[in-house]
């Protein structure tokens, strides 16, 4: 039987789209292609650039699908690569929503346009990922067919990102694993720990990824005296993630907008203590003071008293990552989820090809 392919429409460095495609090559045993745009979008200059090349993208993604014959089309986001993903002339289309909702921000100029866009995507998509229940009201609200709805998250590797050896730590050492990008706050982390620094409590922050915010982040950490304890490593390999994960005991994360989290399940099975803001995307998995804190976003005097009070509560700390790692391997198995997601797509290949 010829290999099923499947045309990715997406950022192919980010580790949601490696965990995708991986996943479908993995455990679908499809072959996959990708395409993305090259313009990066760091400046005005760029964006405009960017938008110039959108708006011909369709071109080039309809010559790939006429000599690549793909057998379907998966993209991220219905404003940008969903939207090119349901104008081509891909026989099969699937579509995943990246947040809580894509329209963001909602005050934008663009906002009206970008309505207008998702509603296309939503009625030409054949399926609709929702990586979290939180993405489900946005959904309704834009009258989605839900039957076109899978809610299914894609899970991460319970084998790569296991259980610590050892919970025994002698200081706070505070891992974030989010892009360097206005959405997640991180001055407030940075804050948080400036109010740490001044207890006198001793700790290490690191911060994994890159983005336009790392200049900005590291004169706050040299402004609060605590660049020594603040460690900004830039983009790492996905490899290399679990075992930076094994050596920190707190993950913490800010953002202001959030779906489901990828990180957020990584570090929870890696035994990392969870901190996070309390919106709706972290509550679907976190309960306050449970499993885990929940904290109003940008309130970084609170964030610094729950880092303090939760590292002295050393048994609470120890049950709740016992508790995490128990709930990510039952709920967000990757090879499990990768292979529900996969099925559905042979299927829907299946009865587009009338197999």
């Amino acid at each position: 039987m010829k290999k099923r392919k499947i045309l990715f429409l997406g950022e192919t460095y980010r580790a949601d789209a490696i965990i995708w495609m991986d996943g479908l090559s993995k455990f679908g045993d499809f072959e996959i292609i990708s395409w993305e745009m090259k313009t990066s979008s760091n400046s005005l200059v760029n964006r405009i650039k960017r938008l110039l090349e959108f708006t011909t993208a369709v071109f080039k993604i309809n010559a790939i699908i006429r000599s690549q014959k793909p057998d379907m089309i998966i993209a991220e986001r219905t404003t940008s690569y969903g939207f090119l993903a349901a104008l081509s002339k891909a026989p099969i289309v699937a579509i995943a929503q990246q947040g809580i909702t894509d329209l963001w921000p909602i005050y934008s100029t663009t906002y009206p346009l970008k309505k207008l866009i998702q509603q296309y995507a939503f009625k030409n998509a054949d399926l609709i990922h929702a990586w979290g229940k939180v993405m489900v009201p946005a959904m309704i609200e834009a009258k989605l067919d839900l039957q076109k709805v899978m809610i299914l998250p894609k899970g991460i590797d319970v084998d790569a990102f296991h259980p610590k050896s050892d919970l025994t730590f002698s200081k706070i050492k505070a891992i974030v694993t989010r892009s360097l990008a206005p959405e997640y706050r991180h001055e407030t982390i940075l804050k948080a720990f400036g109010i740490v620094n001044k207890r006198g409590i001793d700790f290490e922050l690191t911060f994994v990824g890159d983005g336009n915010q790392m200049s900005y982040l590291k004169k706050i950490a040299t402004d609060l005296q605590i660049a020594h304890k603040v460690h900004f490593l830039g983009r790492k390999p996905y490899g290399e993630l679990p075992q930076l994960l094994h050596q920190h005991n707190y993950y913490i994360s800010m953002p202001n907008t959030e779906g489901a989290s990828a990180s957020l399940f990584e570090a929870m099975a890696s035994q990392c203590y969870p901190i996070v803001s309390n919106i709706a995307g972290n509550q679907e998995w976190i309960a306050d003071g449970k499993n885990g804190s929940l904290v109003a976003v940008d309130d970084h005097n609170t964030l610094a008293a729950v880092i303090l009070a939760t590292f002295e509560e050393k048994v609470y700390r120890e049950n709740v990552l016992k508790h995490n790692q128990e709930l990510v391997t039952n709920q967000c198995s990757y090879e499990k989820n990768m292979t529900l997601i996969a099925k559905k797509y042979h299927e829907l290949i299946d009865n587009a090809q009338n197999i």
